[in-house]
C-alpha cells in the first residue's frame, strides 16, 4: 500500500471512530436501551449482581453478561446516558481489533484495513452505536471467537483455547445458545470444505465445549437463584417458570419455532434481511451480495478460498434470522464483521472489466444518494443551529478535495468516497437529528419535573412497562401497578403515576377517577416519520404523555 492511501485510511479510521463517538451523550430516544439502562441502574441501587429487576419486578427477557458490563460502567463513571453508551463503544472497538487481526491473518494487511475501516462506516452500526442494545458486544465476542477458534484450529495452544472458551461463553450469556451456532458453524464449514472434518474429533474441541459451559456458569447460577428457586414467583402470568430451561430453550428456540414465552402472530418474511441489508449495510450491501454470489461460485467450482470461516459462520446466521418470526433490523449487526471480511478484498482488488463497472455504480449510488438525503433532512428539519450541519459540509468537504488532490488509485478513491459519504451521514444523525427528537420525548421531561425537591417523598408509579426512558431518568425506584388496577390501588402517601396518552384514554374511558398533574409534549413513535422530520406538519404527529395523582390515605 502506498504511503498516500494508507495515511488516508489512517485519518477516516480516526474520522470513523470519532463519528462513532459522536451519539455519546444523545439523551435516550427508543425504549430498549432506556430499559438496558435501568436494569443495570437497579443492579447498582439494589447491590445485587445476579438478579434483574425492572420496576421493582423479576426481569426474564435476556441473559446478564451486558447488563454486568453496564454495571461495570455506571460503577467508574456514574449513572448516566454517557457512561451506558461508553461500555458498548469498547466492545465495538474490540470488534475492530479482532476484525483486523482476523483479516490481517488470511488476507493481508491492506484488506484488513478494508475491512476494519467498512465496518466502522457501515449505517445500521454508526446508529446502532447511538442506539445501544445487545449488538455491539456480539460483534466483539462472536469475531474474537472465531478469530481464537482459527488460532487453535492451526495449532493448539492454552490462551487461544481459553479465550475462545471465554469469548463464546459471554456471547452466550448476551444472547442466548443460539449464537454458538455462528461459532461453531464458522469452524465446521472451515472443517468441511477444506475435507477436514475428521478434525472434529481432535481432543480441543470437546475442551472448548466443556471450559465453554464452566464460564456460562455465572448466568446458570443467576438464573437458578432468582427463579428456579422460587417457583411462587409470577413470571409471564404464571408460576414456577425455570430460569434455566428459559435460558437454554424458550428465549431463543421458543422464539425461533414461536412456542415460547414471547411469541409473534405474525409469520416473519424470508426476504426481510435481503432488503434490510440494503440500507443496514449501506454503503456495502450491493458489493456484498456479489462477494456471497462470488465466493459460493468459487466453492461450486472447486476454487480454494483462504479461509470459509466469515462465509460460513456469517451466512448460517442470517439464514437461521431469515426464518424466524422475530426479525429486527439490528440483528445482523452481530455478524457484520464476518461480512466485512467477506466483502473487503472486492472493494480494493483488481476485478474484471465488468466488475469494476458494477463496484463503481454500487459505491456511487451511495455517494451520491447518502449526502443528498442529508441535504434534504436539514431543509425539512429546520434546526434552530444549522453550525453543526455546514461544519460538516466543510469538514467532509475538504476531505474529499484531498483524496481528489492525492489519491490517484480509481478504486481506492471510489472506496474513500463511499466511507466518507456514510460518514457524514453518521454524523448528521447523531449530532443534528437525534437531538431534534429528544427534546419531544415526553418521558424524559416528566421525569425531570418528579425528580425535584418538592417530591422528594412521593412514591412513582408506571402502568405500562414500556415506559423505560422515564424510568431510568428518575432518580428514585419507579413501581409498577396495571393499568387495570389503579381504580382499586389507594396509595398511602402522596403518589404520581406516569402515563401515556393510550393508557389516558384507558382511565378515561373507565371513569377512574384521578388528577392531572401536569402535560407533556412527546413524539411517541421510535421511528423517525416524514411528518415529524418536516417542521411544518411536526405538530400533526406530536402527542402528549402524563403525571396523575389520586387521593392518598393518612395512617396513623
Amino acid at each position: 500500500m502506498k504511503d498516500t492511501a494508507k495515511n488516508f485510511y489512517i485519518l477516516l479510521f480516526v474520522l470513523a471512530l470519532l463519528v462513532n463517538c459522536s451519539g455519546l451523550s444523545v439523551q435516550f430516544f427508543t425504549d430498549d436501551p432506556g430499559l438496558y439502562a435501568a436494569i443495570s441502574k437497579n443492579l447498582l441501587y439494589k447491590k445485587d449482581f445476579f438478579e434483574l429487576f425492572t420496576y421493582n419486578r423479576d426481569w426474564l427477557d435476556k441473559p446478564h453478561f451486558p447488563f454486568w458490563v453496564i454495571l461495570t460502567s455506571f460503577k467508574l463513571f456514574g449513572v448516566s446516558v454517557w457512561a451506558y453508551r461508553l461500555s458498548a463503544l469498547l466492545f465495538f472497538f474490540i470488534s475492530l481489533l479482532y476484525t483486523w487481526l482476523f483479516a490481517a491473518k488470511y488476507y493481508g494487511r491492506q484488506i484488513a484495513f478494508t475491512a476494519v475501516l467498512m465496518l466502522s462506516a457501515t449505517l445500521h452500526i454508526l446508529l446502532s452505536n447511538t442506539d445501544v442494545r445487545a449488538e455491539p458486544y456480539l460483534m466483539a465476542l462472536i469475531i474474537g471467537a472465531i478469530y481464537h477458534i482459527s488460532q487453535l484450529n492451526d495449532r493448539y495452544t492454552l490462551k487461544h483455547l481459553a479465550l475462545a472458551a471465554l469469548l463464546t461463553a459471554c456471547a452466550i450469556m448476551t444472547k442466548g445458545i443460539f449464537v454458538i451456532i455462528a461459532i461453531y458453524g464458522a469452524l465446521f464449514g472451515e472443517l468441511l470444505l477444506k475435507k477436514r472434518l475428521k478434525d472434529l474429533f481432535d481432543f480441543k474441541w470437546p475442551a472448548l465445549v466443556i471450559l465453554t459451559f464452566i464460564f456460562t456458569l455465572p448466568e446458570l447460577y443467576a438464573l437458578y437463584t432468582q427463579f428456579d428457586l422460587h417457583p411462587e414467583k409470577t413470571v409471564f402470568g404464571r408460576h414456577n417458570v425455570s430460569g434455566i430451561k428459559w435460558f437454554l430453550w424458550d428465549s431463543q428456540f421458543g422464539r425461533f419455532i414461536n412456542s415460547g414465552p414471547i411469541s409473534r402472530v405474525e409469520s416473519g418474511s424470508k426476504v426481510f434481511y435481503l432488503h434490510t441489508l440494503l440500507w443496514a449495510l449501506a454503503p456495502w450491501c450491493l458489493i456484498f451480495y456479489y462477494a456471497i454470489f462470488k465466493n459460493i461460485s468459487a466453492i461450486i467450482k472447486g476454487i480454494k478460498l483462504p479461509e470459509y470461516y466469515a462465509l460460513t459462520g456469517g451466512m448460517v446466521l442470517l439464514i437461521l434470522f431469515s426464518l424466524s418470526r422475530f426479525q429486527l433490523p439490528f440483528y445482523t449487526n452481530a455478524v457484520f464483521p464476518l461480512f466485512a471480511v467477506i466483502t473487503a478484498p472486492l472493494l480494493v482488488n483488481g476485478l474484471s472489466r465488468a466488475e469494476e463497472i458494477f463496484r463503481a455504480v454500487s459505491l456511487w449510488i451511495f455517494i451520491v444518494l447518502l449526502p443528498l438525503i442529508v441535504v434534504v433532512l436539514n431543509y425539512l428539519l429546520r434546526p434552530e443551529n444549522n453550525y453543526l450541519f455546514w461544519a460538516g459540509i466543510v469538514l467532509f468537504g475538504a476531505i474529499a478535495l484531498l483524496i481528489i488532490l492525492k489519491v490517484n488509485d480509481r478504486k481506492i478513491r471510489t472506496f474513500f468516497f463511499a466511507c466518507l459519504s456514510v460518514l457524514f451521514a453518521g454524523y448528521y444523525l447523531n449530532t443534528v437529528v437525534f437531538n431534534e427528537i429528544t427534546p419531544y420525548k415526553g418521558e424524559i421531561a416528566a421525569a425531570k419535573y418528579v425528580n425535584q425537591k418538592p417530591f422528594d417523598n412521593a412514591d412513582i408509579y408506571s402502568v405500562k412497562f414500556e415506559n423505560n426512558i422515564f424510568q431510568f431518568y428518575c432518580k428514585k425506584p419507579v413501581k409498577f401497578i396495571p393499568i387495570d388496577e389503579f381504580d382499586k390501588f389507594n396509595p398511602v402517601r402522596p403518589t404520581m403515576f406516569y402515563i401515556n396518552q393510550r393508557s389516558m384514554d384507558y382511565l378515561v374511558g373507565s371513569h377512574a377517577k384521578f388528577t392531572i398533574l401536569k402535560t407533556f409534549t412527546t413524539y411517541p413513535q421510535e421511528n423517525i416519520m416524514p411528518k415529524f422530520i418536516n417542521k411544518a406538519t411536526r405538530p400533526n404527529v406530536l402527542g402528549h404523555v402524563y403525571l396523575i395523582t389520586k387521593p392518598w390515605k393518612h395512617h396513623l
